[in-house]
């Protein structure tokens, strides 16, 4: 089957109802009056931004009116048709549009960044193309559930050449997603003409290549673009994705300030002719006799809808900086039980490796909870290249142990929009350093997602990383501290099976995104007798490892066993060293930390990260503000090389900062 589907005919039900016209031309009509209002308040300095979607409306208003008001909409800066035609109530939209308190951001985000659960609409964020594999998340959530709803992602022409467009409509084609995409091709990205964005003679034309159904439709005809969306709404149930290419052009500027002195006016004439309204009202002249005075009424009738609430609004509170309020703001409330766990007999307990424990607390987890699931590179029949996902398949399905295609940022997309509909996703990066390929979705997307507008984010990313098996640049990297600065995340890093195991279990349970750092060397190289169950534990808390008076050393994950090792032989000598596990890097647990230091007087520092930027240079911030009248020497950072990881065994020992660790111990304890 071709995946080309061209659309002439017109909803029949538009064409016998007056009423029903009517109605959608008041649905066109009262974007285009509160656009026109914004942009008298932005000349009068009273909003500062605006991207308009003048001449544009029949695209956000005819997919929104066709389709059910249990589907999901992702849209974009030009889609205040989108939230008019969901009936948001118009004075906290006022608000969010102005940075008020009582917007749906409360003043956290501008414009059109912000989303409501209630309404089915997900906001956008500005990085071009990030929503769509969101709305892969939020099908697939539809698809799990058995309803008949589908998700519809709005983009425009530029975004098309980003790599999250073409991840998101691959995994919608492999997976049979019950998704649309819609591109908005207006003609320009900012002032860059489509024929310098792409080569084919259409964007239609992509559908072809990941296997999608396509629709083109003049995306200035609301008609058109309805009969459009209700096809594709019927294919995407079906299990077949539809890519829908609404051409139009965009009649103003990207945001008002860039002018539009790049576009020759003869085409600007061109397009003014086929604006959307103006066709509307032709057609209603000819079929219901409408008269001037007539569409008139509409426009003061519709005036007075929005009069009020928009005077309110701009009136209304300012937020106020509340520094504790805005903390807070970063994360759903923790996780806690309502009953803490009791100890359990040591006839309940076996001997696990690092990996056993890893493994079990994602297979008690799945089987604790349905909207548990697993996504990854290879992890269902093969059951992961570690093999922590082996027989996951057979016990719990190919709905809920999910292979990807290799799309780190696609997949974390989806896992964001799977967890905005209530599934608990847990994400498998292959090796931590693939993790650079899904950034942008980490930080950009799943840690600011609640600060932003929405619910906690239940998103566990699983990360193996760490050197030590002889690995190379590309597979070895410790790249903890790449998250660190970006608030909204939780960092955990176990060093031992039992943490493995319970930190875990314990990051699933948490409603907030975390990253959950596994040390490839630790994976078949420890072991211990542990709890058959895993249980909550407070993944916040560091612990006191060993206790000592000689020195602190405060490190984390496969580094504790350095720290352990040393310690050991320096007792020998009698010296005695106390080792702190952070085993959270996010938040840190700063009480911990000073109580040490203030008893040893010396602090030094272990990372495996190299040593330029990794978590040890916060942590010797804090304690040389926080701990300096207790310290008697200075603080001391231990770290590998500021090298790439070399491959040789040779050389990755001595760039790890095991290498160097006994001479700055000593170095310390002589200062």
């Amino acid at each position: 089957m071709s995946s080309r589907l061209m659309t002439s005919k017109k909803i029949d039900i538009a064409h016998t109802n007056k009423d029903i016209t009517l109605d959608l031309y008041d649905s066109l009509l009262l974007p285009r009056l509160i656009e026109e209002k914004m942009l008298m308040l932005l000349r009068q300095n009273k909003i500062n931004k605006w991207f308009s979607g003048i001449g544009q409306e029949a695209i956000s208003v005819g997919v929104t009116k066709a389709c059910s008001s249990d589907d999901f909409l992702l849209p974009m800066h030009r889609n205040l048709g989108v939230f008019t035609s969901r009936n948001i109530p118009l004075y906290p939209l006022f608000c969010q549009l102005f940075g008020k308190e009582d917007g749906f951001s409360s003043g956290r985000e501008r414009s059109f960044h912000f989303g409501s659960l209630e309404h089915k609409i997900i906001g956008m964020i500005s990085h071009l193309a990030a929503m769509m594999p969101v709305a892969d998340g939020l099908a697939l959530a539809n698809k799990l559930r058995d309803k008949e709803s589908v998700a519809i992602s709005f983009c425009g022409d530029g975004a098309t050449s980003e790599g999250d467009f073409h991840e998101a409509l691959n995994l919608a084609a492999v997976w049979k997603l019950p998704v649309v995409f819609v591109i908005e091709n207006n003609g320009y990205g900012l002032s860059t003409p489509t024929s310098q964005q792409f080569a084919c003679e259409n964007l239609i034309d992509r559908a072809i290549g990941y296997g999608v159904d396509g629709i083109q439709v003049d995306g200035n005809d609301i008609f058109d673009v309805m009969n459009a969306m209700k096809q594709a709404r019927i294919r995407a149930l079906s299990g077949k994705p539809v890519l829908i290419e609404a051409k139009t052009f965009r009649i103003r500027g990207h945001e008002e300030a860039s002018g539009i002195a790049y576009v020759p006016k003869n085409i600007i004439a061109e397009w003014v002719k086929k604006d959307p309204i103006t066709r509307l009202e032709q057609y209603i002249r000819q079929n219901f006799d409408y008269t001037d005075q007539q569409f008139s009424n509409h426009a003061e009738r519709l005036k007075e809808i929005f009069k009020a609430d928009l005077d309110k609004a701009l009136y209304s509170e300012e937020p106020s900086f509340v520094e504790e309020k805005e903390r807070k703001a970063v994360f759903a409330s923790q996780y806690k039980p309502s009953l803490l766990p009791k100890g359990t007999k040591e006839e309940n307990h076996i001997e696990k490796r690092f990996v056993d424990a890893i493994s079990n607390a994602l297979s008690q987890s799945l089987r604790e909870d349905e909207n548990v699931l697993l996504m990854g590179q290879d992890v269902a029949e093969y059951g992961g290249v570690f093999k922590i996902s082996e027989g996951f398949l057979a016990e719990f399905g190919e709905q809920r142990i999910r292979n990807t295609p290799i799309i780190e940022s696609g997949i974390l997309g989806a896992a964001l929009g799977l967890s905005l509909d209530g599934f608990k996703p847990i994400v498998e990066m292959q090796f931590a350093d693939f993790v650079s390929c899904g950034m942008n979705q980490i930080i950009q997307n799943i840690a600011k997602s609640h600060y932003r507008w929405t619910p906690g984010i239940n998103v566990t990313i699983r990360l193996p990383h760490g050197a030590g098996v002889g690995a190379g640049p590309f597979h070895s990297q410790s790249p903890e501290s790449w998250f660190m600065p970006h608030a909204g995340l939780k960092i955990l890093v176990p060093s031992n099976v039992e943490d493995a195991q319970n930190m875990l279990y314990s990051a699933i349970l948490e409603p907030n995104p975390v990253l959950f750092f596994e040390h490839k060397r630790l994976y078949r190289s420890i072991r211990k007798k542990v709890p058959v169950k895993a249980v909550w534990t407070d993944i916040h808390a560091a612990k006191v490892i060993r206790e000592g008076n000689s020195m602190s050393i405060i490190t984390y994950g496969w580094q504790v066993h350095w720290a352990l090792d040393l310690a050991k032989e320096m007792e020998e000598l009698g010296i005695s060293i106390e080792v702190i596990d952070l085993r959270s890097l996010a938040p840190i647990d700063w009480l911990t930390l000073l109580s040490s230091v203030k008893k040893t007087n010396r602090a030094l520092l272990l990372q495996e990260a190299a040593e330029i930027m990794g978590p040890m240079s916060e942590i010797a911030s804090y304690l040389s503000e926080h701990a300096f009248q207790w310290l008697d020497a200075p603080i001391k950072r231990v770290s590998s090389i500021h090298t790439p990881i070399p491959f040789n065994k040779n050389l990755e020992a001595g760039y790890l900062g095991q290498y160097r660790l006994r001479e700055h111990v000593i170095d310390l304890l002589k200062y």
